[in-house]
């Protein structure tokens, strides 16, 4: 919204809030305020943005009100399997988190929905409870679901329980049999005294179709894996490297240029060589695959990559953001394979302080391709044939660890927040089924490349912000001190807290949570608990900074294969070297554009991406565990709702609890303390308790595990 459209908002929440206001249409309001015809839609424009962040709302009669701010919230709606929902409270200064909302009052309201909620009870030691007055903003229109059907017509039973059946009239089916697995999208939302009417739009599969629910889930989230043809073909039309464009850049085909990945990854995006220059100094190159040189400017390939916004990485397969000819090929820095890199070296002191950097375009070949699992084993020397392979790189390898070392201990010295969550590795068979799940800890040699790859980007940003060019930034807001306020009850019954939440530090986080670091499953699941609670990072046009690291400049770099903003910011650079750093003024202000719309875009790519791994991760924790029926487990309590208990295993796999489960006591649920403590015994359940359990039920297409407890 620009500034005129920003200051005409301003003065019509001054009057929608003004003595004199009465509730009354957007037609009459234009007529009051004197708006001319042709701007009316303008006016449309701003009541709608209003409503949606929850400052005003229209009723059922098309006028404009002002919620009563201390019992109506503007919430998202998160549906319950159980035919209920929580209303999260968006509203930062309110001291409700999460109100119920019972079946009755749900008013049509679909998980994610943006909803305006009621209060309309509110004990203390209870959750709040409310009801939806309007559903503001609708999430989805299409939902996955199983065909159920008669002679005369059909409905869609959505995988996602939180949802009703969607009925379809018999034209509508699209031909379908009883138990396809489909696609449907709404017609018509659902009243008091109708259900949502809908279409089928896509037909994923049949139940016993192999990968249905993989299948499933790409659909659920719009996810498209194949490329169009004409990408495919524009992929691989590309032509090899020509020798004048090899004698225009830097030639670092004799250095000791390393890559460090994971033993299966394909796509390898950057390489390193780590020098001593002196007692003092340190010379670090680090050599980012030049996506930009192949994926030109407007090209069905680019047109493509913005799509996609970022590839998706699930425990059986990957999803590219270019084609593999690009991806696996060209752009990866195979080992022994003459490859173009945009290059930054960095002088770096004893303190871990970059003194110079310059960043120009390159030629290398990687000398070797190093996985982390050996570099490990060289790093602690338990691996004799490990040892000997790589004897001709360990002074190298030594030397990158001094270096991240160093650079470590300054990040930390500055106040960046370690959060050490192990992720989840799916071990699978050769038909890929799951065969063990359990924590991947992250080790030295991952630690060397994280480390490495941080100063690399915070170089960038620093460099490219103070020249005021056109860039996308990886920014992370500072936290809401309220939701700060919230997490600090939970660790204070833990013995610890947060200091100086008012005006917080992120060494106050790390702070708080290096209390927990001697116990891992306490630690594990307090910092993502923290985590919930920090904003979520994302990409900005604008330098505003990344408070979990504490860097004022931060931007993604190092990754252009698979993320869209690297690639961009890669066509930025290469501009501004091509033209020795004199952009034309057209040409700023074209990719200026550019960097916010690709900013916001890319943000709501990697969002999707994010959910889609999760739904993958869940699934295949699922399968795992549907072995392992009537087992029991130690884990430990990761989150307390109102509806129950989530316990996370210590091979990271995570299940619910349900408080109808809970049938010794009858448990009453403490919002503010996130724990449920029993009416008669006084037992207590809260974030960071050990507890038994044994697995009742995994299914696959809810992609859920139910757990009862069995003893502290």
């Amino acid at each position: 919204m620009n500034s005129i459209l920003k200051e005409r908002k301003q003065k019509i929440l001054d009057f929608i809030n003004s003595s004199e206001y009465q509730k009354m249409t957007v037609k009459q309001m234009a007529n009051i305020l004197g708006v001319p015809k042709d701007e009316t839609k303008d006016l449309e424009k701003i009541i709608i943005n209003l409503e949606e962040t929850g400052k005003i709302y229209i009723d059922d009669s098309k006028r404009i009100c002002i919620p009563n701010n201390s019992s109506r919230f503007l919430c998202v709606f998160e549906a319950k399997s159980k035919g209920f929902g929580f209303a999260r409270v968006l509203k930062e200064n309110s001291s409700l988190q999460d109100i119920y909302i019972s079946k009755e009052y749900m008013n049509g309201a679909f998980d994610k929905d943006t909803i305006l909620v009621d209060l309309i009870k509110h004990e203390q030691g209870k959750n709040a409870e409310g009801k939806v007055v309007k559903v503001i903003k609708r999430k989805e229109a299409r939902f996955v679901g199983i065909v159920r059907k008669n002679d005369s017509f059909g409905f869609v039973e959505v995988t996602n329980k939180s949802i009703n059946d969607i009925y379809v009239p018999y034209k509508l089916l699209m031909g379908t049999e009883n138990e396809d697995r489909v696609v449907v999208k709404i017609t018509k939302y659902p009243t008091e005294t109708r259900k949502a009417e809908g279409k089928i739009i896509e037909i994923i599969g049949h139940k016993n179709d192999d990968n249905l629910e993989e299948k499933s889930i790409l659909a659920e989230h719009n996810i498209i894996d194949k490329f169009p043809k004409g990408v495919i073909e524009e992929a691989e039309d590309i032509p090899e490297i020509s020798k004048e464009e090899l004698k225009s850049r830097v030639d670092l085909r004799e250095k000791n240029i390393y890559t460090i990945d994971s033993e299966d990854t394909k796509d390898l995006d950057d390489a390193v060589c780590v020098e001593k220059v002196s007692n003092d100094e340190y010379l670090l190159s680090v050599h980012i695959a030049d996506v930009s040189y192949y994926v030109e400017e407007d090209s069905s390939l680019d047109k493509e990559a913005i799509n996609r916004g970022t590839s998706i990485y699930t425990p059986a397969f990957v999803i590219p953001m270019l084609p593999r000819a690009l991806s696996n090929g060209i752009c990866s820095l195979l080992e022994g394979e003459t490859r173009l890199t945009l290059s930054v070296d960095m002088n770096i002191n004893s303190s871990g302080e970059v003194t110079f950097s310059k960043i120009y375009k390159s030629v290398i070949k990687s000398k070797k391709k190093m996985t982390y699992e050996k570099v490990e084993s060289v790093l602690k020397n338990d691996n004799k044939e490990v040892v000997k392979e790589y004897e001709p790189y360990i002074n190298d390898i030594f030397l990158m660890k001094e270096l991240a070392c160093i650079l470590k201990k300054k990040r930390i010295r500055d106040g960046s927040i370690n959060l050490d969550i192990p992720e989840t590795h799916f071990k699978l068979d050769e038909n890929g089924d799951v065969v063990d799940v359990m924590p991947y800890n992250i080790g030295e040699s991952n630690g060397i490349i994280e480390e490495i790859m941080l100063v690399t980007n915070k170089t960038v940003a620093k460099t490219f912000c103070e020249l005021d060019a056109p860039f996308i930034y990886r920014v992370h807001e500072k936290p809401d001190i309220e939701k700060l306020r919230e997490v600090n009850e939970v660790l204070k019954n833990m013995g610890t807290s947060i200091k100086g939440i008012n005006k917080v530090h992120p060494k106050a986080i790390d702070t708080a949570l290096e209390t927990f670091k001697d116990d891992f499953s306490k630690y594990t699941v307090i910092s993502k608990l923290v985590l919930k609670t920090l904003k979520l990072a994302k990409y900005s046009d604008l330098c505003v900074g990344h408070f979990g690291l504490n860097f004022k400049y931060y931007c993604h770099f190092t990754s252009p294969i698979r993320r869209y903003p690297d690639l961009f910011i890669h066509r930025v650079i290469s501009k501004y070297i091509e033209n020795g750093y004199n952009m034309d003024l057209k040409d700023i202000i074209r990719l200026k554009k550019k960097a916010y719309k690709y900013a916001v875009t890319s943000t709501e790519c990697e969002k999707t991406a994010t959910e889609t791994e999760r739904d993958f991760d869940d699934l295949y924790m699922v399968r795992y565990m549907k072995k392992h029926l009537g087992d029991e487990f130690y884990g430990t309590i990761s989150s307390v709702t109102g509806f129950g208990i989530y316990v996370k295993l210590d091979n990271t796999v995570e299940g619910l609890v349900t408080l109808n489960s809970m049938t010794d006591d009858y448990y009453i649920y403490y919002e503010k303390e996130m724990c449920l403590i029993g009416e008669e015994t006084g037992r207590k359940y809260n974030v960071g308790k050990r507890v038994k359990v044994r697995v009742d039920r995994a299914s696959e297409s809810q992609r859920q595990i139910d757990f009862s407890i069995l003893e502290e």
